[in-house]
């Protein structure tokens, strides 16, 4: 057995579940960016049980995760036959469109903050409404700059850390955040200890709140 196919069977990994909002917003995106009809040739490269129970799913559901990372495998696999040059970009895109549409629909409060300090410490968790067991947690802090560690799941798949890369980046730009920029700086698929996401950003002047430096603002 492979490591990936361990890592598949692992008890653990097959009890966390995902929101269908993950699930509905890759096949969105996929149909959206790359053309009518590429949602459907992925599913079609699923399992027969696969394909049955994605025809039923609402955004509010919850699914197995690992149908979701088949579905991003199946995905990858289908761009890299019709679109490689899309291939190395396309899942921290679907990462930000998620937020964006879905993330946005079913979570604007809890997305439209008025800084990305009181995004990313308040005592919702954006991470749990979307998958669980898990969460991901700030273990650095500074005026424009902030780590977030993900702890108590594992993301099985790069398609997952990818899609989290994106889906910060628009996460913080939605909470005021200038020039945000987002590195997956530590991955646990690549033999580290958990993965880590370094967020910076250069003001907070969207949503109406002033820039640093720009004066006397909410403290972070």
């Amino acid at each position: 057995m492979s490591a990936d196919e361990t890592r598949h069977a692992a008890p653990a990994v097959a009890a966390q579940r995902a929101r269908g909002s993950a699930l509905q917003s890759t096949l969105d995106f996929l149909d959206g960016t790359f053309g009518h009809g590429l949602a459907g040739r992925v599913i079609a490269a699923l399992s027969r049980d696969d394909q049955t129970r994605i025809a039923t799913v609402t955004p509010t559901d919850e699914v197995p995760y690992l149908l979701l990372v088949r579905l991003w495998d199946a995905a990858a696999a289908q761009l890299e036959a019709e679109q490689a040059a899309e291939r190395a970009t396309w899942a921290e895109r679907a990462g930000e469109a998620s937020i964006g549409s879905f993330g946005v629909q079913l979570y604007g409060g809890i997305l439209r903050k008025p800084t990305p300090h009181e995004f990313l410490t308040q005592s919702i968790s954006l991470f749990r409404l979307y998958y669980q067991p898990g969460d991901m947690t700030v273990v650095e802090e500074e005026a424009t700059r902030t780590v977030l560690r993900l702890v108590g799941f594992d993301p099985v798949t790069r398609a997952f850390c990818r899609r989290q890369t994106g889906g910060l980046h628009r996460a913080i730009t939605l909470a005021g955040g200038q020039a945000a920029q987002v590195e997956h700086v530590r991955c646990l698929l690549e033999g580290d200890a958990f993965c880590e996401w370094e967020l910076t950003w250069t003001g907070e002047a969207a949503n109406g709140m002033p820039a640093v430096g720009a004066g006397a603002g909410p403290s972070p």
